[in-house]
């Protein structure tokens, strides 16, 4: 299938208005649409009405869309170019706003290119373990995933031990056959809130406010590699950037994210460790 079919997302009679709906498939262990899923149907139906390629998508998230709920994007061309496009898509359910994205599309004709940012050495995903889960993922999205961690702790291991700040996995979507897209991109590259809860060694991770996509170089790849990188927490907040390169090395595109830090459920902010050199009173 391709990544338009695995969202589910269709195209009415209207050219401009697009409707998925949201199933346990495109959704979170939670309960609620899997915010890449949101972020790519966006960039799917900008696509479609346009007729161009992604070069940059950003989503601000508003409100959660639950299994059951048919979630519809309307897409507005606001200006269109020679040789570009700059759109918006509201997706809402009935008058329930969830995302809001802008983006521009097109293609300029430049010969002159570069990557400065090379992929980490890791190994290859069949070396690789699978990552574990907590809870039972069947029938969600992270059960049409297949990821494999090649730099970060089981759950199991989430101690409070603060890390580096860096998780790296492979990802794939094993449905889609028709090669890495935006949308597809998309998808994947929502996971700086999994890389806060490895930053802050905690079981925990995050709900996004934000995701912007910036599409780089399109290759034909099975697995992508993300190098998250998580920069900081503050005030309750987790910032972050998620690289995503095709096996080959090449620079597919980048994700950047905030999101409300979230403890899963059950678990407690850990206790701060007191060193045997502090002073004071801990009392």
């Amino acid at each position: 299938m391709d990544s338009r079919t695995f969202l589910g997302l269709q195209q009415s009679h209207n050219p401009y208005r697009w409707s998925m709906e949201v199933t346990p498939a495109v959704s979170t262990m939670g309960g609620f649409l899997f915010g890449g899923c949101g972020l790519a149907a966006a960039i799917s139906a900008m696509e479609g009405t346009s007729g161009r390629e992604t070069v940059w998508a950003t989503a601000q998230y508003l409100s959660y869309a639950k299994p059951g709920e048919v979630m519809d994007v309307d897409v507005t061309l606001a200006v269109e170019g020679h040789q570009m496009t700059q759109a918006r898509a509201v997706c809402h359910v009935g008058n329930r706003e969830i995302l809001t994205v802008n983006a521009a599309l097109g293609h300029r004709p430049l010969e002159m290119s570069g990557q400065w940012e090379h992929m980490p050495d890791v190994p290859p995903p069949g070396r690789c373990p699978e990552r574990p889960f907590r809870d039972n993922v069947d029938g969600t999205i992270n059960d049409r995933l297949e990821q494999r961690l090649a730099k970060g702790k089981p759950f199991e291991q989430l101690d409070g031990t603060q890390g580096d700040g860096q998780t790296l996995m492979w990802a794939r979507i094993p449905d889609v056959f028709d090669g890495v897209d935006a949308t597809t991109l998309a998808v994947l590259g929502d996971f700086v809130p999994m890389g806060v809860g490895q930053a802050l060694g905690v079981r925990g991770g995050g709900n996004s406010l934000d995701n912007t996509l910036r599409v780089v170089h399109l290759v034909p790849t099975q697995w992508v590699l993300l190098d998250i990188r998580v920069h900081a927490v503050e005030r309750g907040f987790g910032h972050g950037l998620v690289h995503m390169f095709a096996e080959d090395g090449t620079l597919l595109a980048t994700a950047s994210q905030s999101c409300i830090v979230r403890f899963w459920k059950g678990e407690e902010p850990p206790r701060r460790r007191v060193r045997t050199d502090d002073k004071g009173d801990h009392s």
